[in-house]
C-alpha cells in the first residue's frame, strides 16, 4: 500500500486588528507596527466618541505619545513620558484597552477630587475643568461658569 500524500499546511496567520479582532480595512501603527483598524475617518470631530481603534490608540496611549514625541527607548521605561502626565492619566494611558501591550507595575495614585465639593473625578472619563493644580467636577464647573457670567454682566452694567 502506498503512503498517503499529505500537503503541508502553511501556518498562515490572518491579519487582524490587535484591539478589536476585525480583519478588514487594516493598517499598521506608526509607533509599534501592530495591525489596527484603518477607521479614523469614522471619528466625528468634537464628538469625543471612542469608536475608532486607530484614533483611540493614537490619542489615548503612552505608546503613541512616546513615538509622537520622539522619545528614545521603550515607552514602558521612559522618564520623560512619566513626567508628562498626572499619575492617574499616565496609568490610564499605559493600561487602558487601547494598548497592545500594558504598562507593567503601574504606580499607585490618590484619586483626583473636586477642589470645591470633594467628589472623586475619574480624569479619563468624567467631565471636569482645571485651574492650576485645582480640579473641578462637571457640576462645580457649571456653577463657576454661571458665577463668572453673572460677574461679567454686573461689570458691564
Amino acid at each position: 500500500m502506498k503512503p498517503k500524500k499529505t500537503k503541508a499546511k502553511k501556518a498562515t496567520q490572518k491579519r487582524k486588528c490587535g484591539l478589536c479582532g476585525k480583519s478588514r480595512n487594516l493598517t499598521k501603527t506608526n509607533c509599534c507596527d501592530n495591525w489596527i483598524c484603518d477607521d479614523e475617518y469614522k471619528y466625528v470631530i468634537f464628538s469625543y466618541a471612542r469608536n475608532s481603534c486607530h484614533r483611540n490608540h493614537n490619542h489615548y496611549t503612552l505608546c503613541a505619545y512616546h513615538h509622537t514625541e520622539q522619545h528614545d527607548g521603550d515607552w514602558k521605561e521612559c522618564a520623560p513620558c512619566r513626567r508628562s502626565f498626572e499619575t492617574e492619566i499616565y496609568v490610564w494611558y499605559g493600561t487602558n484597552e487601547y494598548n497592545f501591550e500594558k504598562l507593567p507595575n503601574p504606580p499607585a495614585y490618590e484619586p483626583t477630587k473636586c477642589s470645591q465639593c470633594g467628589v472623586i473625578i475619574v480624569l479619563s472619563e468624567d467631565e471636569y475643568s482645571s485651574l492650576g493644580k485645582e480640579y473641578f467636577c462637571g457640576k462645580c464647573t457649571q456653577k463657576r461658569m454661571r458665577q463668572r457670567a453673572h460677574q461679567t454682566k454686573s461689570l458691564e452694567n
